[in-house]
């Protein structure tokens, strides 16, 4: 019921998949909407791509050549756009800004996490105990670990009688 049909009349199998940054995305969708598909890239992000590289926001991502595919790939790897909009200031090995996207940015977060439980520090500790990280309190949310509060409780056994 939720799901919307992309598909326009006469043209029903004509929708084309690109490969950009290791990830597949229909053709039939605008660049600025396609790159937000793309791990790492947000709409603010996407924006900036495209007005800094000069193209159109509104042609299907379809429309583009390998050639300028490429260079989106080549410009989205080594992004020239200020620091602030970076989603890895100071990064922990070389203390550079980086902007991580793709399955780079997710093997990143994994690494960061390993390293976390490695020296046992306190966020670390807490996503090993699949706990909340940021101090959240715990006594009503959280609980898919425990078992259920004790109103919860009552009322299942109140329905099975």
């Amino acid at each position: 019921m939720g799901e919307k049909d992309f598909r326009k009349k006469g043209n029903e199998d004509e929708v084309v998949l690109v490969r950009v940054l290791g990830k597949d995305i229909r053709g039939d969708i605008k660049l600025i909407s396609a790159l937000t598909r793309i791990d790492g890239i947000s709409w603010a992000i996407s924006n900036m791509v495209c007005k800094m590289m000069g193209l159109d926001k509104e042609r299907k991502l379809q429309e583009f050549s390998k050639d300028e595919l490429g260079k989106i790939e080549e410009f989205m790897k080594n992004p020239e756009f200020p620091s602030f909009m970076k989603n890895r200031r100071m990064d922990f090995d070389s203390g550079e800004d980086l902007h991580i996207s793709g399955t780079d940015l997710k093997l990143t977060k994994e690494f960061d996490l390993k390293r976390l439980k490695k020296i046992r520090s306190y966020k670390g500790v807490r996503h090993a105990a699949n706990l909340p990280v940021r101090g959240q309190k715990t006594q009503s949310n959280f609980r898919r670990n425990r078992k259920p509060s004790v109103a919860a409780a009552k009322k299942k056994l109140k329905n099975k009688v």
